[in-house]
């Protein structure tokens, strides 16, 4: 059985400390629900329709100057995990990102995100795929809140160059890990 679960990092605050805290939620991935093969990759024996979740966040830090979105999963059998999805630039005004946006031809990214290239090899979504067998894959998203306006790289920047570049201009994180597994 395929399942997605999702662990929101905010739920280990007390409610005190949760009010008013930076998040970052879906209503399409979490909980444990399984997940819908529409999310899942559509390649390396994976059948899913690859769609990217959507997205939502609030309470952001007042200076941030735009987001930044990362989606990487540690457990993949690479030996430096594996960057599904890198979105920056993503205006300071936006609260979300409808589902599908990670197809770059959709154009539904807010106005001036920039999706970079993934592990997968270009930019956009690259949903779960894990090697048939191996336990739930761990999958952490994470929105960071950018002190600069704009990360200056180019669509086929290599993701870890996109990590750098917007750790290095961080004022706050929200995320929250999610797990996908198949049998076959």
């Amino acid at each position: 059985m395929r399942m997605l679960t999702a662990i929101p990092l905010s739920m280990f605050l007390t409610a005190a400390q949760a009010a008013g805290t930076f998040a970052l939620e879906s209503p399409d991935v979490g909980g444990q629900a399984p997940i819908a093969e529409k999310h899942v990759f559509k390649g390396f024996g994976c059948d899913g329709g690859n769609v990217s979740p959507a997205l939502t966040w609030k309470n952001p830090p007042k200076e941030t100057k735009s987001f930044a979105l990362t989606v990487y999963d540690p457990d993949a059998p690479t030996g430096s995990g594996w960057w599904h999805w890198v979105v920056l630039n993503i205006p300071a005004s936006a609260t979300g990102i409808p589902q599908g946006a990670g197809d770059p031809a959709a154009g539904a990214m807010p106005a001036g995100a920039l999706q970079t290239r993934t592990d997968f090899g270009k930019p956009g979504w690259g949903g779960p795929c894990p090697p048939a067998g191996h336990k739930p894959h761990r999958y952490v998203f994470t929105l960071h809140a950018l002190k600069t306006e704009k990360i200056d790289l180019a669509e086929d920047a290599p993701a870890a160059m996109a990590g750098f570049m917007v750790n290095a201009n961080t004022l706050a994180t929200a995320g929250f890990t999610a797990r996908y597994g198949r049998s076959k």
